[in-house]
C-alpha cells in the first residue's frame, strides 16, 4: 500500500511520499517533543498506519489527503470514529482541533484500532458537497527491552551446602555494585548445584548460574552524553565491566600461591548472549510491521504474547490488542 505522510519538521516536499511513520526513528529520534509538531496525512487508497509510543502523546493525524493539504475547504465538516465509536474532545485522551486534527495523550494499547474520519467540504462554495473517508491502522508500541543474559560455572563446595546459597547471594551483590554507576542492575534467574563427571577424575560439584544484567531507562543527560546515556551502549559498558571482573578472577588465582578455595570461577565457562523482549501483549514483526521492524508493536487481534518474548503467537479466539492470553 502507498502511505502518504508530511513532516514539516524534515524539510518534506508537499508530495513526498514517505512510506512509514515512527516517532523515535528519522528527524524525531533525538526529541520526543518534536512529535507534537509531526503531521500525518492520509490516503484514499488504504488505511496510513501510525505507531505511537506507548504512554507518550502521538503525532497530528489530519483528516485530509496529501492532495488536499494545501487546498482550501469551505464549510469542512470532519467527523473521528474508532474501535469504541465515535470520538470527541470530551475523552481526556483525545483531542480533536476545529480543522479535524486527532490528537492521542498518554496512548495506551487499549486504543490502538483502525479509526476513520468523514470529511465532507467544498472546494468552491456554488459546488455539492463532496464526501471522503480517510482510515488509518494505529498501533501502540515500546521499544524493546535489552538485556544481557550472563552464565557461568564455578567449583562449588557439596551439594548440599550452605555455603553455596551464601556465595550466590555475594556474587550477586558484587556484579550488581560493579555496574550500579552505569544505572544498571544484574538479576539471579537461577542458580543449580550439578554434580559433574570429569573426563579425567571423579565426580565434583559445580555450581551453574544464569544472571540478567539489564540498564534503566535514565533521564539524567549531566553525567553523560545522549549516546552514552542510551541502553545499548551502557549495557555494553557493564558487559565489558562483567568479563574485566570474571578475568580478573581468574588471573588473582594464578598469581597466588595461597591453596584453591572451597568456591571459585571455572576458567573460560562466562558466556554472555544479548537478548531482546517485549513486554506482554507486545512483539516483534518485520513482515506484519515492515515500517517497525525493532518495535515491540501491540499484538493485533487473533494473537498474542503471554510472556517476555519477542512474538505474537496466533490465537483465532483473541479478539482483543494486547492480548495475554490465548
Amino acid at each position: 500500500s502507498v502511505l502518504f505522510a508530511f513532516s514539516e519538521t524534515c524539510n518534506s516536499s508537499v508530495d513526498a511520499i514517505v512510506l512509514f511513520y515512527l516517532l523515535t526513528v528519522q528527524c524525531s529520534r533525538s526529541a520526543e517533543s518534536r512529535s507534537n509538531s509531526l503531521r500525518i496525512v492520509g490516503s484514499i487508497l488504504s488505511p496510513v498506519k501510525v505507531y505511537v509510543k506507548l504512554d507518550h502523546s502521538s503525532p497530528h493525524i489530519l483528516c485530509v489527503t496529501n492532495h488536499l493539504r494545501n487546498s482550501e475547504l469551505i464549510d469542512p465538516i470532519f467527523r473521528w470514529k474508532g474501535p469504541h465509536g465515535y470520538l470527541s474532545s470530551e475523552n481526556s485522551s483525545v483531542q480533536i482541533s476545529p480543522a479535524g486534527t486527532l490528537i492521542f495523550e498518554h496512548f495506551s494499547s487499549d486504543l490502538s484500532g483502525v479509526y476513520t474520519c468523514s470529511l465532507v467540504y467544498k472546494l468552491i462554495a456554488e459546488q455539492p458537497d463532496k464526501r471522503l473517508t480517510i482510515k488509518y491502522h494505529i498501533y501502540a508500541y515500546s521499544d524493546p527491552q535489552y538485556y544481557y543474559e550472563l552464565t557461568a560455572k564455578y567449583h562449588a563446595a557439596p551439594c548440599n551446602s550452605l555455603h553455596n546459597t551464601s556465595f550466590g547471594k555475594t556474587l550477586l551483590q558484587i556484579l550488581s555494585k560493579l555496574v550500579a554507576d552505569l544505572s544498571c542492575e544484574v538479576s539471579l534467574i537461577k542458580s543449580k548445584c550439578h554434580h559433574v563427571k570429569m573426563q579425567r577424575g571423579g565426580l565434583q560439584d559445580e555450581m551453574f548460574f544464569t544472571f540478567s544484567v539489564m540498564c534503566l531507562e535514565t533521564e539524567d543527560n549531566k553525567l553523560c552524553s545522549q549516546r552514552a546515556c542510551d541502553v545499548p551502549h551502557r549495557l555494553n559498558e557493564a558487559k565489558n565491566l562483567i568479563e574485566k571482573f570474571f578475568k580478573r578472577e581468574v588471573e588473582i588465582r594464578k598469581e597466588s600461591s595461597e591453596p584453591l578455595p572451597e568456591i571459585y570461577y571455572i576458567e573460560g565457562t562466562l558466556q554472555m548472549v544479548w537478548v531482546d523482549r517485549c513486554y506482554p501483549g507486545y512483539g516483534m514483526s518485520a513482515v506484519r510491521h515492515p515500517d517497525c521492524p525493532e518495535c515491540c508493536v501491540v499484538c493485533s487481534p487473533r494473537s498474542y504474547n503471554p510472556s517476555d518474548g519477542i512474538h505474537c503467537l496466533q490465537c483465532d479466539t483473541s479478539l482483543i490488542y494486547g492480548a495475554t492470553t490465548c
